[in-house]
C-alpha cells in the first residue's frame, strides 16, 4: 500500500507541475497582445506617409513638412487613404494659424492637434500617432 500512495501522489505532482508550465507557456506567447504592444512591422503596415506639404504660416513665412500617421488597424489606414483630402485640409488650416515662433517650439502641440482632429473624422478606429517625419521653414 506505501508504495501505491507514493505513486499516486507522484502522479499527483507531475500533472499538477504540467498544467502549471503549460499555462505559463500559453500567457507567455500571448503577453505582447495581452499588454496591446504592437511591432514596428505592424505599426508600419498600419500607418501612412502623407505627401510633402509647402503652404505659409500666419507669419508669412513658408513651410514644407511631411507626417507618418499611424492608426490602430489596417481597416482604419484605409479609411484614412480615402479621407486623404480631410488630411490636407487639417493640415494646412492647422498650418496656416501658426506663427513661425509657435512652429519652431510646438510641434508637439501640433501633431497632437492633427491626431484630435483626425479622429473627429474617423468612424473605423482612429489615429494613435501623428510623427512628423520633415520640417523645413523658410
Amino acid at each position: 500500500m506505501n508504495l501505491f500512495k507514493v505513486m499516486i501522489i507522484s502522479l499527483s505532482s507531475m500533472t499538477i507541475l504540467g498544467v502549471v508550465a503549460l499555462i505559463l507557456v500559453l500567457n507567455m506567447d500571448g503577453e505582447t497582445e495581452a499588454s496591446g504592444e504592437r511591432s514596428i512591422d505592424e505599426i508600419r503596415e498600419a500607418s501612412l506617409m502623407t505627401d510633402e506639404i509647402t503652404t505659409d504660416l500666419q507669419s508669412g513665412d513658408y513651410v514644407r513638412i511631411s507626417f507618418r500617421i499611424v492608426t490602430d488597424s489596417k481597416d482604419s489606414l484605409e479609411e484614412l487613404k480615402k479621407r486623404d483630402f480631410q488630411l490636407q485640409n487639417v493640415l494646412l488650416k492647422e498650418l496656416s494659424t501658426m506663427e513661425s515662433e509657435t512652429f519652431q517650439s510646438g510641434l508637439e502641440d501640433l501633431e497632437k492637434e492633427l491626431q484630435l482632429k483626425l479622429n473627429q473624422f474617423m468612424s473605423e478606429g482612429e489615429v494613435t500617432d501623428v510623427y512628423t517625419v520633415n520640417k523645413v521653414l523658410q
